[in-house]
């Protein structure tokens, strides 16, 4: 059940990585970098929490038992 768990907390930080990375570099936020702003809060938020979400996957998945 664990292996489970790691291998969808590895897919979702999958997910919101991808998607971040392009929200980031969207038209958007492209425009709102340019004008001194610092990128989509919303992009932001999903790298940050697919990062973590990688890094539990990781950690449940090399855990020993």
């Amino acid at each position: 059940m664990n292996r489970i768990i790691a291998f969808a907390l590895l897919i979702a930080g999958g997910l919101l990585l991808y998607f971040g990375y392009h929200e980031y570099n969207s038209f958007g936020s492209e425009l709102d970098q340019a004008f001194g702003g610092s990128g989509s809060t919303d992009a932001i938020v999903m790298l940050v929490v697919g990062v973590i979400a990688v890094i539990l996957g990781g950690s449940r998945l090399v855990k020993k038992k």
